[in-house]
């Protein structure tokens, strides 16, 4: 088994006690200095699949195990911008990529956003499938470590919501995305370099150019002035690339960032 399988392995769980890790849900919850055993913590929360939304019946696993080979992550020839899957070997860069100047130096995704992943996401930013964003962020965590070991990358800062939109969802999905990644690869997750000041239309309504327009003044500096060598942008998903550079942007203007990366969970896989 290679090293890459093995991990991944004890993310997903095998139906045993774990390994040396612990059941997704386990890890967070403390009731007033009790700790409480991962059998009853099974009965009173229940973890869900994130491909089929059923509660996970075997003890030490994370996602069923008829639905944990629908996930299969980016392989093979891919931008090398963006990460986004190419059809043809000798591509370098994607159809976007190739037109488009991105402010950030190179990014990772981890899926097509495509089903499951797609109705996987989002149930996790709309119906309160927080658990799903700690799964697909060990998950990750365990794909990319590799690679954001080779970018030298030294803390997290995901994507911010608007304060509107936060208090509604009650979360911040590429916050919950960017605490399991920097669990499992003992890095900082930081929260206060970038806040979102407008409240944009959903992207998803809106082409290349107006996501742009859009996104242009949504992002200013928050209160934490660090400054970084390596860093890398978490979003759950990436269509355009506008986001990702607007976040760059505000971090490279006010210089506190010289080398920017990103890792997303999805990327679309249209026009390569």
């Amino acid at each position: 088994m290679c090293d890459f399988s093995r991990r991944l392995k004890n993310i997903l769980g095998n139906g045993r006690k774990p390994n040396g890790t612990k059941p997704l849900h386990d890890t967070r919850l403390k009731i007033k200095g009790n700790r409480i055993t991962a059998g009853i913590l099974d009965i009173l929360y229940p973890r869900r699949c994130p491909v089929c939304g059923e509660i996970v019946a075997q003890r030490g696993r994370s996602i069923c195990k008829d639905c944990a080979p629908m996930l299969k992550p980016i392989k093979g020839v891919r931008c090398y911008r963006c990460s986004r899957p190419l059809l043809e070997e000798r591509q370098e860069f994607c159809y976007d990529c190739s037109r488009k100047k991105h402010v950030y130096q190179q990014g990772i995704a981890v899926f097509g956003y495509q089903s499951p992943v797609a109705q996987s996401l989002y149930q996790l930013k709309y119906h309160a499938r927080k658990e799903y964003g700690i799964f697909y962020g060990h998950y990750a965590a365990v794909y990319a470590k590799k690679q954001i070991q080779a970018w030298k990358i030294e803390v997290l800062i995901p994507v911010p919501l608007h304060p509107s939109r936060l208090a509604k969802r009650g979360y911040n999905q590429a916050e919950v995305i960017a605490r399991a990644m920097g669990e499992k690869l003992n890095l900082p997750v930081v929260t206060d370099a970038v806040k979102r000041v407008e409240k944009t239309k959903p992207l998803k309504e809106l082409n290349p150019q107006e996501r742009r327009k859009s996104l242009q003044r949504a992002f200013m500096p928050a209160k934490n002035q660090a400054h970084w060598k390596n860093v890398l942008i978490i979003d759950d998903i990436y269509t355009t690339g506008s986001t990702i550079d607007a976040v760059s942007r505000d971090l490279k203007e006010t210089q506190r960032a010289e080398a920017i990366y990103f890792l997303t969970i999805a990327i679309g896989i249209g026009n390569n």
